[in-house]
């Protein structure tokens, strides 16, 4: 069962939906930190988070904020703390853009 504001969503906008969860084949840097050849931006997402709570690297004070280590720091554009909000911009920026 979907919550209702994302039946909404998908209903009112499948191209979004498609772009999040089609496959396409990712650039080396993202490859190489996800480990398949693969993927849509959802699980491509899916991954850095998980792998974010994996090696703590969320600020305990700032919840809000992510402490990049040299792996993750490959992939979102060299910078050394990001936040949360950002993730989704600077993983979006490894895939191609769709055609209209």
């Amino acid at each position: 069962m979907l919550p209702q504001r994302i039946k909404k969503a998908v209903t009112d906008s499948p191209k979004k939906l498609a772009t999040l969860i089609d496959l396409v084949n990712l650039p080396s840097t993202l490859r190489e930190f996800v480990g398949r050849s693969q993927s849509s931006r959802l699980g491509c997402f899916q991954h850095v988070w998980s792998y974010i709570k994996d090696k703590k690297l969320q600020d305990p004070n700032n919840k809000n904020i992510v402490h990049c280590d040299e792996k993750l720091k490959s992939i979102l554009l060299g910078k050394t703390q990001v936040e949360l909000a950002e993730l989704p911009m600077l993983i979006k920026l490894h895939f191609p853009k769709v055609q209209k």
